[in-house]
């Protein structure tokens, strides 16, 4: 009978403990990161980290507002419009509407590299080389 009713007592407490609230846990997908910095420190942030880069020499204009810089100017190399957004980021922007405008003469620099490479039939292969066992 004293195990019966153990056996009872814990099938509750298990049944019970079921039926308890779950641990509130964070969402999986935040809908916006808090921003921890103010606009102007973000700011003074890109302006130092472009002041650092090789595409200090663009002069590129910056401004940020409610964590989102925006990028200005012009460049002569394509790259540098991906490194400015990418170090706008790292410096704390939330996001990056990036306006600034590539050259037509490095656009058709860029078009004449990959054609050259299209017309000589470069193409990458891979070789899969299995383990041994």
């Amino acid at each position: 009978m004293k195990n019966i009713l153990c056996t009872l007592i814990l099938a509750i407490a298990v049944a019970g403990w079921g039926q308890a609230n779950p641990v509130a846990r964070p969402s999986a997908v935040a809908a916006r990161p808090a921003r921890a910095l103010p606009d102007s420190v973000v700011e003074q942030n890109i302006r130092a980290k472009f002041a650092k880069s090789k595409i200090n020499v663009e002069h590129f204009t910056v401004s940020v507002k409610n964590g989102v810089a925006t990028i200005d100017g012009k460049t002569n190399v394509i790259q540098h419009k991906g490194v400015a957004t990418r170090l706008a980021k790292s410096g704390g922007a939330v996001a990056v509407s990036n306006r600034i405008q590539i050259s037509e003469e490095a656009k058709a620099n860029a078009a004449a590299r990959l054609a050259k490479y299209k017309q000589q039939g470069q193409v990458a292969r891979a070789v899969v080389i299995p383990a041994k066992k």
